[in-house]
């Protein structure tokens, strides 16, 4: 059981009930950070860097979030877009940079593999979770990994921490800032503030990403291209392989090479309920389906490229990942929200706190939609990571407030890397002037974070 300290939070109200009054304080820290994925990693590092304690909880045993436990697998939106342009040209620093540096450094990391009109590298999963155990314990940060939040601490409208809960039972953490970078807003809905569910209810499908092993790399490429996104001869093979019997819903597919000598990383399921719904993973009845479904659908595509696709005759899949991958779930209400056109249009913002060059990637039907930003990117205001209601509480990650189609493009690793940067910045900055996150000028966080290595102009 844990066992520390005992303070007096009858004043305050528990999320989780009557119940949860009287549990024991296990630490009192200036920030605690909710989720160990890209966001939460870099706003961890960064706040505690600037001299603040920090403790992260998270409920897997390792860090990466989707990146790792849902085996996405690579860092996308560092590079620009283009039809002319066919060099990677990163926009994108940072800690995105720091950490994609720290994997590179490692053999963690490919070099740029072309996706469509842009790039992205691929990551070995094992070594993404050591980088991030490194970084967290060189800037002093307490991880609590196999720990849960299980209900929020207020004062009123102002978090005061949170309950959580493991096998050890359940604790109260108190913080003077919270920094929800669960990926699904877990600490926003505990409080009851309000988010949405993508358009009108409908989000983007899961899907489950797999890695195939003892391939023939040399020969698989030179049937494939060098091209990530399968091209149209892979297609209409797999219409082919589909009407043979195989469960081939997807016709579009993504392959992509890895730091590991022989083995492929793909993305090729869509996960749809059995009556053809999409499925919210919010819901544990629909997470459970999508991961026996994507697991079945795993070795339908394996027999798919061990049968049909060159240099895959003596495959076999090392592993699917620990979950379903999540593209999407819960979305905040911010003070601010990322439009569907600020993205189209490129709109750059003063108070923007990351660029983004990666295309609206809208998965939702038997091939993803891709709409492209050519030679440019957008910015993404720091608005978009303050929720509209609740003291003390900033989101880092996909949840950000965004429009549908927008959250489609802002969603990836790369961003989210720099919007957990932003919300140390601003809690940093918080703390330290004793202002509330809405208080903040965003200028100012974008300021501190081109000081610090973001590649973001100050004019």
């Amino acid at each position: 059981m844990y066992n520390r300290y005992m303070t007096n939070i009858s004043r305050w109200s528990l999320t989780g009930g009557p119940a949860d009054r009287g549990l024991e304080v296990l630490a009192e820290v200036d920030v605690l950070v909710v989720g160990a994925g890209a966001a939460g990693v870099a706003a961890a590092v960064v706040a505690a860097e600037a001299g603040k304690s920090v403790l992260v909880v998270e409920k897997y045993g390792f860090a990466g979030g989707a990146a790792v436990a849902g085996m996405s697998g690579t860092i996308c939106g560092m590079y620009l877009a283009s039809d002319a342009d066919r060099e990677p040209r990163q926009v994108v620093a940072g800690f995105t940079e720091r950490f994609r540096g720290e994997l590179a450094a490692r053999g963690g990391l490919t070099a740029p593999q072309v996706y469509g009109k842009t790039w992205t590298v691929a990551h070995d999963p094992l070594v993404w979770r050591e980088v991030a155990d490194d970084l967290l314990e060189g800037a002093g940060v307490t991880v609590l990994y196999h720990t849960a939040v299980a209900a929020v601490v207020l004062d009123g409208d102002t978090h005061r921490g949170v309950v959580i809960e493991s096998n050890a039972g359940r604790a109260v953490v108190l913080a003077a800032r919270t920094i929800d970078a669960s990926g699904d807003a877990a600490v926003v809905a505990r409080a009851g503030h309000r988010y949405t569910f993508g358009d009108n209810g409908a989000i983007q499908n899961p899907t489950m990403f797999f890695r195939l092993g003892n391939v023939d790399v040399e020969r698989f490429l030179e049937f494939y291209g060098e091209d990530t996104i399968c091209p149209p001869y892979v297609t209409e093979e797999i219409l082919r392989a589909r009407g043979a019997g195989l469960d081939l819903p997807r016709q579009k597919i993504w392959i992509f090479t890895t730091p590991r000598p022989g083995e492929l990383l793909v993305n090729a399921t869509r996960l749809a309920g059995r009556d053809g719904r999409m499925l919210n993973v919010i819901d544990p009845a629909d997470f459970t389906e999508a991961e026996i479904l994507g697991r079945r659908q795993v070795r339908s595509y394996a027999r798919f490229l061990i049968e049909r696709i060159p240099g895959c005759e003596n495959a076999f899949v090392v592993d699917t990942g620990v979950e379903a991958g999540i593209r999407q779930t819960r979305t905040i209400a911010g003070i601010e929200r990322l439009s569907n056109e600020d993205v189209l249009a490129a709109r750059k913002r003063e108070d923007g706190i990351c660029r983004v060059p990666w295309p609206i990637e809208l998965h939702a039907g038997d091939r993803p939609k891709l709409t492209w930003l050519l030679d440019d990117y957008y910015e993404v205001p720091y608005g978009a990571l303050v929720p509209e209601r609740g003291e003390g509480v900033i989101a880092a990650g996909r949840c950000l407030s965004a429009e549908h189609e927008a959250l489609a493009s802002a969603r990836v690793t790369a961003q989210c890397f720099e919007y957990g940067h932003a919300a140390a910045v601003a809690t940093v900055m918080s703390l330290d002037k004793g202002l509330p996150y809405r208080g903040l000028d965003g200028r100012e966080i974008r300021s501190v974070m081109a000081a610090g290595g973001s590649a973001l102009s100050l004019s």
